[in-house]
């Protein structure tokens, strides 16, 4: 009878051990680069690790990360800056092309301008308004000072302080510098060409047209007026403490949030005033062209007539190995285990990843995008896609909203007649011929294959048809776990009662 045990017992554990093999095959995989999604990969990171998937990322910049990943010293990068443009604006990159790769968007954001003024009276300055041309004079040095009339004009028409803008910025490359002044080009085109022309040999140029600074000058014309720090963290912090007087920087919302960073008010295509909260963000993207790699323009963003917008919103991409489906791919990993990983931590990503974006300061993926991180996926393996939808994935765009935390705080000068009434107070109140703001539903709306998809662009956004999936797997992040842990429950049930009829036989 012992034996009968003994070997029911051995039968057990094997069904346990083969039932879930990538249970036990999963390596570590290290990724490193962008700051713009540091603090979404924070939570994606946990989450993953708390399942038994093991990652580690580190921020240290777009380029580093791309450069990085092309040495295969990390499995994976996070970016902003797509490989071209750092080829032609000197940041690396080369690498990365030969060892192949396939670019995967992973979250929405958005860059916040932050700021530390004060006014007249001594008062710290909470409601800062600004047209999308005086961002853009602003960080090209057209505008220098914070009396200028430009910034008086929408801030009910009093000048502030007569005192020097002080730029803040990063010390090195970066993905975050690059986006924003792609969006700087297109608001601010001729102070941007003269920024750029006047900083030629300083760490900025010279710039083939359509190619973005990806560092700040460190010597010139300009270089006095810039306070540059190591990293993002360090760029809020300031901000967020006031320790560097009448100064304006730039970075992802989420920071901002941390440090509890004075965030403007940035005007968009229909005249409204918005901030970078998660419906600003989706409302913003649904005009967001995305090339056939998946990579993003976002000249449509800067002019997107939807009164939600907030102008300054992109996507942030992962970039990994793929061995099928791009010009790009060139093989995948070495090593099977780290396969498993890579693809366990993307859906995370795209389903239950999603879920805190909103609160921390970016907007979820739109299913659009979330399916196409499984795609990605069987662009690594050669299997076919996992298929999303609101029974297997938590992402909330799945289900109609966008989590807690999406809904912007209401402009403090539309209860005093808005940016025009309290300008010019012989006026009729703030200009409506814009429209109605648009209502959530347009940015949370879920996507249909006859709509606009909320967050991700138009419906025609890529012509390739998903692949197909066997719909037979089991759904959801780390199915695998879920039967281990079924089987861990039910196995010792099944063991006792075979035993109490061994026993009675």
């Amino acid at each position: 009878m012992t034996r009968k045990i003994a070997a029911l017992a051995v039968t057990v554990l094997s069904l346990l051990v083969f039932a879930a093999p990538e249970a036990f095959a999963l390596d570590k995989i290290t990724g490193s680069g962008s700051t713009y999604v540091g603090p979404a990969m924070a939570d994606w990171q946990n989450g993953a690790n708390s399942r038994g998937v093991p990652v580690n990322y580190a921020t240290r910049g777009s380029p580093t990360g791309v450069n990085q990943y092309g040495d295969r010293t990390v499995d994976f990068a996070g970016t902003e800056a797509e490989i071209t443009s750092l080829i032609a604006a000197g940041g690396g990159g080369q690498s990365a092309e030969q060892r192949g790769y396939q670019y995967v968007p992973d979250v929405a954001g958005a860059v916040a301008v932050m700021y530390n003024v004060i006014d007249a009276a001594g008062n710290k300055v909470d409601y800062l308004h600004l047209t999308r041309e005086v961002v853009g004079r602003i960080f090209t040095r057209d505008i220098t000072r914070w009396s200028d009339p430009a910034i008086s004009a929408t801030n009910g028409g009093k000048a502030l302080p007569d005192q020097p803008i002080t730029l803040l910025g990063r010390t090195g490359q970066s993905g975050t510098t690059a986006l924003f002044y792609d969006f700087v080009a297109h608001t601010a085109p001729g102070p941007y060409q003269a920024f750029v022309k006047r900083n030629e040999g300083t760490g900025i140029g010279p710039l083939p047209d359509g190619v973005r600074p990806i560092q700040l000058p460190y010597s010139g014309p300009d270089a006095d007026f810039y306070k540059l720090f190591a990293d993002s963290e360090q760029i809020a912090q300031a901000v967020g403490k006031g320790s560097v007087p009448f100064s304006i920087g730039y970075d992802e919302f989420s920071y901002a949030l941390r440090y509890q960073a004075p965030t403007a008010w940035v005007e968009n295509q229909a005249h409204q005033y918005t901030q970078p909260f998660a419906e600003n963000i989706a409302a913003a993207l649904t005009k967001a062209e995305l090339r056939p790699d998946l990579s993003q323009k976002l000249d449509g963003v800067y002019a997107n007539p939807d009164p939600k917008t907030y102008p300054i919103s992109a996507y942030s991409y992962l970039m990994m190995p793929c061995t099928t489906g791009r010009d790009t791919c060139r093989g995948g990993y070495d090593a099977a285990g780290k396969t498993g990983t890579i693809t366990a931590f993307l859906e995370h990503i795209a389903c239950d990843g999603q879920v805190n974006m909103a609160r921390i300061g970016y907007s979820p993926l739109p299913p659009n995008l979330s399916q196409e991180m499984m795609n990605s996926n069987a662009r690594l393996t050669g299997k076919p896609a996992k298929q999303l939808n609101a029974g297997n994935c938590a992402n909330p765009t799945f289900h109609g909203g966008l989590g807690a935390g999406a809904t912007s705080p209401p402009d403090p000068f539309e209860r005093m007649g808005g940016v025009q009434q309290l300008t010019n107070p012989d006026s009729h109140g703030p200009d409506k011929s814009a429209g109605p703001s648009s209502s959530a539903g347009t940015a949370t709306a879920t996507a249909t294959p006859d709509d606009d998809l909320a967050n991700g662009g138009s419906k025609n956004w890529r012509d390739a048809a998903p692949a197909a999936y066997d719909h037979g797997g089991d759904p959801g992040f780390g199915g695998w776990a879920v039967l281990v842990l079924a089987a861990a429950i039910v196995a010792p049930l099944v063991v006792r009662g075979v035993v109490r009829r061994l026993r009675r036989s």
